[in-house]
């Protein structure tokens, strides 16, 4: 195994045929040069991320972070990983690494960032919020230093984020998706002339719908499964309020965001509608 680029001490790029990897070890390339070779005993980390353009992101962060930054995201990513529902993207290396190194540096010179999102985070993404919560019990038996609760819905928005596919903006279009979260449960609410029970099981599920539900309306990508047309029929007649409460949302959304709701997005969205709001009734 033989260095291709020397990033720093403990870290270096490889080339494998056409597939460049990133290896990290403590003191790997001390008093090493290109094309020495390397002691695979003393690899600690390889990553090979498959996109080009988060792997050169990735090293350009691992030339000033130090070692053992990385080996407390890298814990981080996999305790959100046995966590979260869905895969994380690769990004989440760099977004999660950046993002910590910098926190750790503000709060030892005392500098506090509030997180205007916080509360949203906390009611909308709720998993996510525990593992950010985690995260900060990680960091602080690593480094001690206790991070306030704000990183925790910072780090949960990250991990959000690393669950979305690569046509995802970041974290700037959580904010929209979080928004219209909160319009579209309102509605709801309004319709029902209700309030949720939170801590329900289908209500975490509606909010899990929502979420995505809303990603798909900004990318402009509606959702195309099998259209059944019997079971919109049924479903129709069996949760007739639901639907209704469906129709307002259809027409809030056409109105407010130029996007057609779909059959089959309006079958699921009462299908959720209905299971959230049975035990109020």
């Amino acid at each position: 195994m033989k260095i291709g680029k020397i990033l720093n001490n403990n870290v270096v790029v490889i080339y494998q045929g056409k597939t460049e990897k990133i290896v990290m070890g403590c003191g790997i390339a001390f008093k090493k040069k290109v094309g020495d070779s390397i002691d695979e005993n003393n690899i600690d980390k390889v990553f090979a991320l498959e996109n080009k353009d988060t792997n050169t992101k990735l090293q350009q962060l691992l030339k000033d972070i130090p070692m053992e930054y990385v080996e407390v995201s890298e814990k981080i990513i996999e305790y959100a990983r046995t966590k979260a529902e869905r895969n994380l993207n690769d990004f989440i290396y760099i977004t999660l690494l950046d993002h910590m190194h910098m926190a750790i540096i503000r709060q030892r010179e005392g500098i506090c960032v509030k997180n205007i999102m916080l509360w949203d985070i906390k009611k909308f993404y709720r998993e996510e919020f525990q593992i950010g919560l985690k995260a900060l019990d990680i960091i602080e038996e690593a480094f001690d230093v206790r991070l306030p609760e704000d990183e925790a819905g910072f780090i949960a928005l990250h991990i959000v984020n690393a669950q979305m596919d690569d046509n995802y903006n970041g974290i700037q279009e959580i904010g929209e998706v979080t928004k219209l979260i909160h319009q579209i449960v309102n509605i709801v609410k309004y319709h029902f002339q209700m309030k949720f029970d939170e801590e329900s099981v289908y209500y975490h599920r509606f909010v899990t719908h929502l979420k995505f539900f809303a990603l798909r309306l900004f990318q402009k990508n509606n959702y195309e499964g099998q259209q059944d047309e019997d079971l919109l029929a049924l479903v129709k007649t069996k949760y007739q309020s639901a639907y209704e409460c469906t129709l307002k949302i259809t027409s809030y959304i056409a109105s407010s965001y130029s996007y057609t709701v779909s059959e089959e997005e309006q079958l699921y969205l009462t299908i959720h509608i209905e299971k959230a709001i049975q035990q109020n009734r």
